[in-house]
């Protein structure tokens, strides 16, 4: 008999239709039995059987192992110490925490209750991400002394409702995208010595972060992470240099858009078109290699799938939360390298 864990979902909004709800939805390890939803009851169509609440106490209250957390970013901190509290297990999305004296608090009270505390850092579970994550593990590139990240979009026109376009703290891409950006570099690198950023208000009626360039030193090698609103067309998304080879890939995983225009996950769902695999160049006895690499296949579901194993089979988390503080951290370092002008010293990183 498979145990299933009992989920309370928080908010119905975009990321818990998009990105959470289709893969609860289809595993037989999860049900979910209670949903906050303030003004609708949309959840009702993929969950009949959960509950509608109206309020957070009320969610807390219901029969639920592991409160799922999909609202916006002011909410992350207070629901994920309200959930640990009433002593649920949490999946909160990116970014963790506004502040990173909030994510080492709720890390302290997820480990004294023996909790799990996990940060939905979705970019781990792409194509771009595994196949880079293999490349570098086979050292096929050498020692990587310069990685070039991109998440560039384009959007010229203002979105007057959208919390993340507010002059808000949390607001902007930099937490944004650059959540996922930071979480990737420290990923394949582990941390940076030093940090210089840039912030910009490029369109007219930007009220928060809408283009940033972070540069992480690593002496030998240095990582440039970088991400715009007004890009029509994007260059290559990673661009890769080690002493025997190169690296350039283009494109983009499929899942996001898939999910975005209402199909379901299935077979092969992040499986990446042969146009925009990556490609690899070496060179090998005097002679310049181009070569292409096969994409590994996207899986955003195999998150719930770490979850459930660290729940019931007590395999550690992929995605330690001191990880989810250290993106947090280098974020507020991030935006006050930018306002003083300077490079700083990346202190006070979790190890």
């Amino acid at each position: 008999m498979i145990e299933t864990i009992k989920v309370g979902l928080t908010g119905f909004g975009i990321s818990a239709k998009v990105f959470h709800a289709p893969f609860l939805k289809q595993s037989q390890h999860f049900t979910v039995t209670a949903v906050l939803e303030r003004h609708k009851q949309e959840s009702k169509i993929l969950f009949p059987g959960a509950v509608i609440v109206t309020n957070f106490e009320d969610l807390l209250n219901k029969d639920v192992d592991l409160i799922v957390i999909t609202t916006p970013n002011d909410t992350h901190y207070s629901y994920s110490l309200k959930a640990l509290q009433a002593g649920k297990h949490v999946v909160v999305e990116k970014p963790f925490t506004i502040y990173s004296y909030e994510a080492a608090e709720l890390i302290k009270i997820a480990k004294e209750k023996n909790l799990l505390l996990a940060v939905y850092q979705n970019r781990r579970y792409v194509s771009d991400y595994l196949t880079i994550r293999k490349i570098l593990q086979q050292n096929l590139l050498g020692e990587v002394h310069t990685f070039e990240a991109h998440y560039d979009r384009y959007r010229a026109e203002e979105r007057p409702n959208s919390w993340r376009e507010k002059p808000l703290p949390g607001s902007g891409i930099l937490y944004d995208l650059g959540a996922h950006l930071i979480d990737q570099a420290l990923s394949f690198f582990g941390l940076p010595k030093y940090i210089t950023a840039q912030e910009r208000l490029q369109r007219p009626h930007a009220k928060a972060t809408d283009w940033f360039d972070v540069r992480l030193d690593y002496d030998f090698l240095q990582v440039r992470l970088a991400a715009g609103m007004l890009v029509v067309e994007p260059g290559p998304r990673y661009i890769i240099h080690g002493t025997n080879g190169s690296f350039i890939k283009n494109g983009e995983d499929p899942q996001e858009a898939k999910l975005r225009a209402g199909e379901m996950p299935g077979l092969h769902f992040g499986k990446e078109d042969e146009s925009i695999y990556g490609m690899l160049y070496t060179i090998k006895d005097g002679k310049r290699i181009k070569k292409k690499i096969v994409s590994e296949e996207g899986n955003y579901g195999l998150f719930y799938e770490d979850v459930y194993n660290a729940l019931l089979r007590k395999i550690p988390f992929v995605i330690k939360p001191e990880e989810a503080f250290n993106v947090i951290k280098l974020i507020e370092l991030a935006e006050e390298s930018s306002s003083k002008k300077c490079t700083l010293k990346c202190e006070g990183l979790m190890h």
